[in-house]
């Protein structure tokens, strides 16, 4: 069951290398024209609520999301589905709380909305680090997992092979972001949730067809086959070998809650939309579009363990990164017809598109806030045409070090860095955004304080987490520096983060909170109201 037919690995390569093909040609015939930097990168908010929700969903389920959720499914039962579940939840607090302030308060990248109200080179530097600390991590594992999946689908096991995908596929994606802009990529997140989501369905129907449209069979099947029997549809399986189990899921789904909807590349989306009411609609159909992937994730999940077993799951991946794919090629059973080596080919070229367009979204969120926050607010400010050229060329300072810091990660566990990619979102970002668009007394050194503050935090803790050491599926099997016995930094990280911002703010002084008070005053109906898109700002 969990191998691959030569046809499907035949075609899968055919499908790979016309996916590749064709959505470069498309990034160069709908990339930027003119040296206009809004086309680079808003795309002059030229998509529809549609489209614009359907690109915001592609950026918001990466290859960590659909292989990592889809195996923690497989592998934990209803805690995967609580922690599939938790990322609709994330996309709904950043349409109900954070979505239209945003796209009032900034312009192209994170960094203008925070220099709205506190304008200066600190912050905007500041910005730009954390951009990169928070985004460069996911950006390592989905390049990693582009070398692995390859090689699994199509049934290579050289070393060699996986790292020469890793630098090739890194150079596409490269390649999408410096050409494409943001119109480039988005046409490519349309794509791949397109074919993520259709394919999905397709595969969760063919699995409840085989138990008879019947969700009960399916999870009471799932349950017998995962060995754990009742306790795989209840909680506790995931975190049960923690030392606080109940407070390690808590920590785990808030640090997923708060810290999806605030990595930058899934903000910077905001920008795209052109009124107020087309971020509420972009968000709607991004909220929904997400939703329903996670049933369809919930469907597979489990039929991988039905099918398989638990065991099985876990001996082709220790932390189950390829149950989607077992899923899918299981529901087929023992006899492939042709429509179904096609259909797990669509999978597979869907999984693909989802890397390829998951990495390219950070490169171009990480080089846009290099390009702008970081060297077009110097003493002396660029042209439009300077900044354009310098963002495609930060684009490839971006992805070159990620590519070879890929190379040399593949063979390791990669949990930990998604895992303090979602950290850093909830610990230094999510503060930061909050208080910057709604607290009036907020001030720079609170930012600053917030940023930096929440940042280190997540990398000291992460460090001594049972991710990192301590047990044998972690980063390093071998050693055991295992002080904070928790999966994510969150539950001390996350408060502290907001800790930080209030402290911060104390310690400018009550002069400092009063001018910073009148001058968000001053840009409040912009940010709260959006009166228009243009609002007065005071740049540093």
């Amino acid at each position: 069951m969990t191998v691959f037919s030569d046809s499907a690995h035949d075609m899968s390569l055919v499908a790979f290398t016309a996916v590749a093909t064709i959505t470069l040609l498309l990034c160069v015939m709908t990339g930027p024209d003119r040296d206009d930097l809004d086309e680079f990168y808003t795309g002059f908010g030229s998509l529809s609520p549609m489209r614009n929700g359907l690109a915001i969903a592609g950026d918001y389920i990466s290859a960590a999301t659909v292989l990592g959720t889809g195996g923690i499914i497989a592998l934990a039962g209803y805690d995967g589905i609580v922690l599939a579940l938790s990322t609709s939840l994330s996309l709904m607090l950043l349409m109900f709380l954070l979505a239209e302030p945003l796209r009032n308060a900034g312009r192209f990248t994170m960094g203008d909305a925070l220099a709205r109200r506190m304008p200066g080179r600190a912050v905007r530097v500041t910005a730009c680090a954390t951009t990169l600390a928070a985004l460069l991590p996911l950006m390592l594992v989905q390049l990693a997992g582009a070398g692995d999946l390859l090689a699994f689908v199509l049934g290579f096991t050289s070393e060699g092979f996986k790292t020469g995908c890793v630098i090739a596929l890194g150079a596409l994606m490269i390649s999408y972001a410096a050409i494409g802009g943001m119109k480039g990529t988005a046409l490519i997140q349309i794509l791949k949730t397109v074919t993520l989501l259709g394919s999905g369905l397709a595969v969760a129907l063919l699995i409840l067809h085989r138990f008879d449209w019947n969700p009960g069979a399916l999870a009471s099947q799932a349950a017998r086959a995962s060995g754990a029997g009742p306790a795989f549809l209840h909680s506790g399986l995931q975190f049960a070998g923690s030392a606080n189990p109940r407070l390690d899921m808590i920590s785990s789904e808030l640090t997923v809650v708060l810290g999806g909807a605030c990595l930058p590349h899934v903000t910077m989306r905001m920008y795209t939309a052109r009124s107020a009411r087309e971020v509420r609609r972009s968000m709607s159909w991004a909220v929904s579009a997400v939703g329903f992937f996670v049933l369809v994730m919930a469907v597979v999940g489990f039929g991988a363990t039905a099918f398989l077993g638990r065991a099985a799951v876990a001996a082709a991946d220790p932390q189950g990164n390829t149950a989607y794919l077992l899923g899918t090629r299981a529901a087929f059973g023992a006899d492939v017809s042709t429509a179904e080596t096609l259909l797990f080919t669509t999978v597979t070229t869907a999984l693909f598109l989802t890397l390829l367009a998951s990495v390219a979204g950070m490169i171009l969120a990480c080089a846009n806030s290099l390009a702008h926050d970081v060297f077009a607010h110097r003493a002396a400010p660029l042209t439009g045409r300077r900044e354009m050229t310098l963002a495609r060329v930060s684009a490839l300072c971006v992805g070159v070090p990620a590519i070879l810091l890929a190379t040399l990660v593949q063979h390791r566990n990669l949990q930990p860095l998604v895992t303090l990619s979602f950290c850093l979102g909830a610990s230094a970002l999510a503060p930061a955004l909050v208080y910057s668009l709604f607290w009036r007394r907020y001030t720079r050194t609170g930012l600053l304080w917030t940023l930096l503050g929440g940042t280190v935090s997540c990398l000291v803790l992460m460090t001594g987490t049972n991710l990192v050491s301590g047990s044998p599926t972690s980063a390093f099997p071998d050693q055991d520096f295992n002080w904070f016995p928790f999966t994510t930094t969150g539950i001390a990280s996350i408060p502290l983060g907001f800790l930080l911002g209030w402290l911060g703010t104390l310690a400018s002084g009550r002069r400092t909170a009063d001018t910073q008070r009148r001058q968000y005053e001053a840009v409040e109906s912009w940010i709260l109201a959006g009166a228009t898109r243009r609002a007065p700002r005071t740049e540093g």
